[in-house]
């Protein structure tokens, strides 16, 4: 069965893939929720000044300019750090965690599919591997990228996985209407 090493493959790259909220989880939440808790502090005092028509709640007197700027100034810086600590979890998460979990699930069903297909066994390696080399140049790479291989950046950002992906699937449509026969 040609599709058998997609099946295999995909629920292999699922495993891996899926790890990656585990890992979110485990290491980069603690940060972006400290990062959150101090945001909500530092602008919540901010909002206390503002509501006080800017007076000191702990001596009753009006704030200086250089309080009110310092006070406007923590309170950006953090936001600022609120928000970088949430890009490195949005960005495993819309990019190899979701994409990699999506292309290990086209993968079981292009191998699932293969099986079904009568065509000739050159026709179903080559879809075969076109979708196993096309997950590993596009989500294998981007999740190679977020543990720090500089090159599997630079071999994602050729944009030959992708292709590789969207070649498959319109190939898949032609077998697929070729080869598809009822028993």
């Amino acid at each position: 069965m040609e599709g058998k090493k997609n099946i295999v493959f995909g629920f292999l790259f699922l495993v891996i893939t899926a790890s990656l909220g585990p890992y979110m989880i485990l290491t980069l939440l603690p940060d972006a929720e400290k990062a959150s808790s101090d945001k909500q502090r530092v602008l919540s005092n901010l909002q206390l000044a503002v509501i006080s028509d800017f007076e000191n709640t702990e001596t009753l007197e009006e704030m200086t300019t250089d309080e009110i700027a310092k006070t406007n100034s923590e309170a950006i810086l953090a936001i600022n750090t609120n928000l970088n600590a949430r890009i490195s979890i949005d960005t495993i998460k819309g990019g190899p965690h979701a994409h990699g979990n999506l292309e290990a699930l086209l993968n079981i069903i292009v191998g699932i599919i293969l099986g079904l297909l009568t065509l000739p066994s050159l026709y179903k390696q080559i879809l075969s591997w076109i979708f196993i080399v096309g997950t590993v140049m596009h989500a294998g790479m981007a999740f190679l990228g977020v543990f720090g291989f500089a090159w599997a950046g630079m071999l994602l950002a050729t944009g030959i996985g992708p292709v590789l992906i969207l070649l498959g699937l319109l190939l898949m449509a032609v077998a697929t209407f070729v080869g598809y026969k009822r028993t």
